[in-house]
């Protein structure tokens, strides 16, 4: 991997990075993707109080800051060299199928924001986009195509939160194609890890079922709830190899205003992620399925034609090391809740 570039091969130790959302999952775990390269100026921005961020790492400058105001996009872009903005109102299915309005006003974060790294001179921009993107008609059944750049047009995007990633990718690329300005665009399909969250109405399915399986063995109820009829399938791609991948797309020349999926091409269905979760907690568990839970798209994937051909990688954390990892992370997490701990990611 050493010809492609990357942040510690493009960057000065002591240029200004700038990380939105950071007191959330993906933006936490790459801001400290970048501390422990060694950057000593990485300036961090979230709108949660910072008692209430998942990570918070030493030597970072970290902001409290609602970034839908654009006077906060100028405070936090102030002497940017890179700007990655992963900052949004999102959450799983549950909280995206439910709150549209809240995920459609994300398009005010990127809004500003690129334009306040613009002004303030910044070289690269970084925005995290979605599947959710996707043309929702192409992902009606479980047996999936995976799905390729070109599959977002025609759009016909997930209402409210898919939409609004539509929306934003489209500033980015007039971005550069009026102003020149250097613009990144990755579309995550299902991202998870430790330091993620795993309770409170936002946690997506690898954690939730992590936390149902963990809450049934606590209990003695040997049930799980599952949301849908369990066929629905997905791809889920591990945070090392999100933070990884974005380092990557940033600092590739031709990936310039140019959306390219960042996921797992391995598809695995819900019940599948199911039993795997029960291997790993040494479980077996009664299944009861929710017909009327928020289920989204029957099936969704990502084809990694394109990223292999342009970085020659892909993500590539085989499932079950990743849940393993995750789920042990989570085991801590609900342990020290009972202990009466404060657990921001499981709030």
């Amino acid at each position: 991997m050493s010809e492609y570039a990357t942040a510690a091969t493009t960057l000065n130790k002591d240029d200004l990075i700038v990380v939105t959302g950071a007191g959330g999952f993906i933006a936490g775990a790459l801001t400290r993707h970048f501390h422990d390269q060694g950057f000593t100026r990485i300036r961090a921005v979230d709108k949660k109080p910072l008692p209430e961020w998942y990570q918070r790492v030493p030597g970072v400058e970290s902001l409290t800051m609602d970034l839908s105001d654009p006077d906060n996009c100028t405070r936090a872009a102030e002497g940017a060299v890179e700007v990655y903005n992963l900052a949004a109102d999102m959450g799983g299915m549950g909280f995206i199928e439910r709150f549209r309005i809240e995920c459609l006003r994300s398009v005010l974060i990127n809004t500003h924001m690129v334009e306040a790294a613009y002004r303030a001179g910044a070289a690269r921009y970084f925005f995290s986009s979605s599947a959710c993107a996707y043309n929702t008609q192409l992902q009606q059944k479980p047996e999936v195509l995976a799905l390729k750049e070109s599959d977002a047009y025609p759009a016909m995007a997930e209402r409210g939160y898919g939409w609004e990633k539509l929306i934003s990718e489209m500033f980015c690329e007039e971005y550069w194609a009026e102003r020149r300005f250097k613009t990144f665009i990755a579309r995550f399909h299902n991202v998870y890890g430790p330091y993620g969250t795993w309770d409170g109405g936002r946690e997506k399915a690898p954690a939730a079922l992590s936390r149902k399986v963990i809450e049934a063995q606590e209990s003695g109820n040997l049930e799980i709830d599952i949301w849908g009829d369990g066929t629905q399938t997905r791809s889920f791609m591990y945070i090392d190899d999100c933070v990884k991948g974005i380092d990557l797309i940033m600092h590739c020349d031709d990936l310039i205003a140019t959306p390219i999926n960042l996921g797992s091409s391995h598809l695995i269905s819900i019940n599948g992620l199911v039993s795997t979760i029960e291997e790993i907690a040494g479980v077996e568990l009664a299944r009861r399925y929710n017909l009327d839970a928020p289920q989204g798209v029957a099936g969704r994937n990502s084809d990694n034609t394109f990223i292999l051909e342009v970085l020659g990688w892909e993500p590539d954390t085989p499932l079950r090391v990743g849940m393993e990892k995750t789920y042990a992370w989570i085991q801590s997490q609900y342990d020290d809740r009972r202990a009466g701990i404060y657990t921001p990611a499981g709030s």
